[in-house]
Order: structure tokens, then sequence, then C-alpha cells
């Protein structure tokens, strides 16, 4: 869909052409929302705050999934499987080698990276329902190496403990000022250890960077390499377009997406095994890029959001539907969650199949056009 705009407002230079955010309000607007996300864990709970936390996490995974499905059309049920393979590079870096989880953080997503090269390569050959299979083989060759091979270092089946981050932050307070002068060197001595709670603060920088990362190469040369791939893989072919080599691309960066995904995740929960994250997972996670909009920058931000807030009121609907049907309370406080989840993936299917990313997109366009809009 063209971007629509009022008679005279046209750009008159590259740099006007190519900008996200056109007018200065936007950006009031956009540090006035980060300043938010920053400053949530001082003034929110922590279940609000490991809710957003959650949130942030799946966006960045569902973003590597739009590159590889939403803009190359290569359909994947495998993300949840580099999540974990991720998970357990940075695990085992930092748990056992004694890494810097800063330093560990980017090693595991090119270590899932690698890994996904190795389930793309059937992309060349097949495609469509067969891929998915290809794919889907990821979810139960991955956990088995993570149960089965080196049970003195993986624990099997069990799992792992997954350390926190440390983050040292100065802390300035009476021990600093020595008499009436402070004393910077002595107050540089000074650290206290981030709370788990402030874990969302790395989780928003990594956000923040594979955003601008992913809306980027949507717009560069090898994201319209993806697109023509999508559109026509036989055309793109005969463009001159390397289709092995662009396919293996976006399923390294996609896997690349996902291992930064699943050592966030793993790091924050603790704790990681084969069954952290599994199939479902990955299910979810092309529901949500279906829900928000595929081949879109904001489809991933919209659908994670709008998915996990639906399976927390899943979880919050659960206690009362229970009580008005005590004799099957286990089987509702089972099914709900993937109940709602299937019947919002159902509507949109039919009433919304474009996402809420085309929406979006139709309301910018009406309030552009306001008042002569229809």
């Amino acid at each position: 869909m063209a971007v629509l705009r009022p008679a005279g407002d046209f750009d008159r230079s590259y740099e006007q052409d190519m900008a996200v955010l056109r007018k200065p309000w936007q950006y009031v607007v956009l540090i006035a929302f980060l300043i938010l996300l920053f400053a949530l864990p001082y003034v929110a709970s922590e279940s609000l705050v490991s809710l957003v936390n959650r949130i942030c996490i799946f966006m960045i995974a569902v973003q590597g999934l739009n590159i590889l499905t939403g803009y190359t059309g290569q359909i994947s049920l495998g993300q949840a499987a580099f999540m974990t393979v991720g998970g357990y590079i940075s695990a085992l870096l930092v748990g056992v080698l004694g890494w810097s989880f800063f330093l560990a953080l980017p090693v595991a997503g090119l270590g899932a990276g690698l890994v996904g090269l190795l389930f793309g390569l059937p992309s060349l050959r097949v495609k469509g329902f067969y891929l998915v299979m290809a794919t889907l083989s990821a979810q139960f060759i991955i956990p088995w190496f993570t149960r089965n091979l080196w049970p003195d270092v993986l624990n099997g089946a069990q799992g792992i403990n997954v350390p926190v981050p440390v983050i040292q932050i100065p802390v300035i307070n009476d021990i600093c000022y020595l008499g009436t002068t402070f004393d910077a060197e002595t107050a540089a001595c000074f650290y206290r250890f981030a709370t788990p709670t402030e874990f969302i603060h790395i989780t928003l920088v990594v956000l923040l960077i594979s955003t601008i990362a992913a809306h980027n190469i949507a717009r560069s040369r090898l994201g319209r390499a993806f697109i023509s791939i999508r559109d026509n893989d036989l055309a793109a072919e005969l463009l001159g377009i390397n289709l092995f080599s662009y396919k293996l691309r976006a399923f390294f960066i996609a896997s690349v997406y996902a291992g930064v995904a699943g050592s966030l995740l793993a790091h924050n929960l603790r704790h990681l095994n084969s069954e952290t994250i599994g199939l479902n997972d990955s299910i979810i996670m092309l529901g949500m890029l279906i829900v928000g909009g595929l081949g879109t920058s904001v489809g991933p931000i919209f659908g994670t959001t709008l998915i996990i807030f639906l399976e927390e009121l899943a979880t919050l609907l659960t206690p009362p539907i229970i009580q008005l049907f005590p004799e099957n309370a286990g089987g509702i406080g089972a099914a709900l969650r993937p109940f709602i989840f299937g019947l919002a993936l159902t509507l949109f299917l039919i009433f919304e199949p474009r996402g809420l990313a085309y929406r979006w997109r139709l309301i910018k366009a009406a309030w552009r056009l306001r008042p002569f809009a229809r």
C-alpha cells in the first residue's frame, strides 16, 4: 500500500524520502515512550516488568522470523529450536567458561545462526509444506541433542541453571564523601549489582538494535532480493539473484535473531532445558507474525504484544471460569490459552488477513487525509 499524504506534502531529498520519523513531534513521542520503558522497573510491579520483558524478548525472535517468512517467503517452524541453541551457548559460556554475558550474547547469536544454516540447506530443493517439515525437524533434533549429548555438562532432561548477568552500576552514598569534599576515586569503588527486574534494560537495548537492523535490512539490496524471492523465485533467479545464497542468508539472519532472543530468555528465566522453548512456541511465534502482519517492520511488534496480552487475559479468566465449571477445572485451565490463541488467529485470518500493520497504515492514512478520509 502506498503512503497516502495530502497534496503539497512531498519529499525534497532522498533523506526525507527514507526517513522513518518525519515530524518533530514523532521524535518527542518516541523519546518519551523509551524513557517510560526504561523507567518501568522503578514505577511498576515486578509482574508487569516481567511481562514487558517477555514481550520484548519474543519480539526479537519474531523479527528474525519476519525476515525469513515475511520477506523471503520461507516458512519455518524451527525458530524456538534456534532459541534453545542460543540459550545453551550463552549459558555455557557464562556459567562454565566465565565469559561476560555481553560477550556471550553475540556469540550465542552467531552459533545459532550457523546451526540455522544447516537446516536451511534444504530450502533450495524444497519449499512450502516440504520446507515446513524440514524446519520442523529442528524441533526434534536439537532437543534430543540437549538431552543426550554431554550429560555431565548439559545435565540431560533436567537442564542447567543459567546465571543472571552482572551489571555494575556506580552508587554514590554517604561513604563516598570525605568531610565536605567529594572523592571521585572513592565513589568509583562502590558498585551494586542490578536486580533481575532491571534485566529489562538489557532487553530494551538489544530490541532497539534489532529493530533498527531489521528495518534497514528490509530497505537494503539484501532485503529487496528477499522480497523478490518471496514474490516469484523463478523471476528472481532470471534477474540474477542466487536463490541458494540469499535463502541461506535469510535462514542465518533469522537464526541469529532467535539465538539472541534465546540467550536473553535463558538468562532471564535462570534455567534452561529442552522443554523450556518448544514446538508450541514456534507455532505461537508464527501466529504472532500473521496477526501482526507479514513482511512489515511493525508486524512483529503488534503481533507479539497482542498475543502475549491475550495469553495473560486467558490466565486472568481461568479462575472465574473454573468457578463456573468446577468439575472440569483441570481441562479448562489447560485448554483456555490455546483456545484463545486459536480463536484470535482464526478471526484475523478471516477478517484481517493482512494483520494489524495494514490496519495501522489505514489509520495513519485516514489521519493524514482528514477530514476527507473515508
